[in-house]
């Protein structure tokens, strides 16, 4: 295999990989804010329901989920399963369990706001929604940016994961011609693959929390 055909199949791995990355983001960051109201919610049962769907999501593994998603509805109601509904399956595991780690984040930051700014809020006539949006939320975002760009670049190396129900993103091709050309070249150029996603992430989200810093 010529080094021209191996970038390309590589390319369209890692556009797969970034695929995943992205859209996970987009459904798990709201989700997770969901699942943390719901979290803190007043009424028992729907703050019960959110503690196990977290702990669930948390305690067992992702590609245990992905396996759950993608053949359980197969199992569960007879449903054909086409090959298109693999990278669905992908997505839906993927953000259904990062927006049980996002939503612990949203939960902590939440809370660590002092009670004195919501009352200071309501003094002036905020109400509990212009309170959240205008005051709370910008200050949680500050606060909780490190942790999520932890679970970012977790995110990042956890899309290799998608192998399992046989999405071949950037890792899983690798692999594959790895095998195939009996080289381990191939493999080096997604270490580095990955490592450059890495390192532009944590780049970007660095600047974005100096930012942020606007005490300093």
């Amino acid at each position: 295999m010529s080094i021209g055909t191996m970038l390309l199949q590589l390319g369209e791995g890692m556009l797969t990989t970034f695929s995943i990355f992205a859209l996970t983001l987009i459904f798990s960051l709201p989700l997770g804010l969901a699942v943390a109201f719901g979290r803190m919610s007043k009424y028992k049962v729907v703050q019960a329901i959110m503690k196990v769907y977290i702990s669930i999501m948390r305690g067992t593994p992702l590609m245990l989920q992905l396996l759950v998603v993608y053949f359980g509805p197969y199992y569960a109601f007879g449903m054909a399963l086409s090959s298109e509904y693999r990278f669905i399956a992908v997505i839906i595991g993927f953000a259904l369990n990062y927006a049980a780690y996002f939503a612990e984040i949203y939960r902590a930051g939440i809370e660590s706001m002092p009670v004195g700014q919501y009352e200071a809020a309501h003094v002036l006539g905020y109400t509990r929604s212009q309170t959240f949006c205008k005051i709370i939320l910008p200050q949680v975002i500050k606060r909780i940016l490190p942790p999520v760009t932890n679970e970012v670049i977790t995110l990042v190396k956890d899309t290799s994961l998608a192998f399992v129900i046989a999405v071949s993103e950037m890792f899983t091709v690798a692999k594959a011609i790895a095998a195939a050309e009996r080289n381990i070249l191939v493999l080096g150029i997604a270490g580095l693959f990955y490592y450059i996603f890495n390192f532009i992430v944590a780049f970007a989200m660095e600047r974005i929390e100096k930012r942020l810093n606007y005490y300093r």
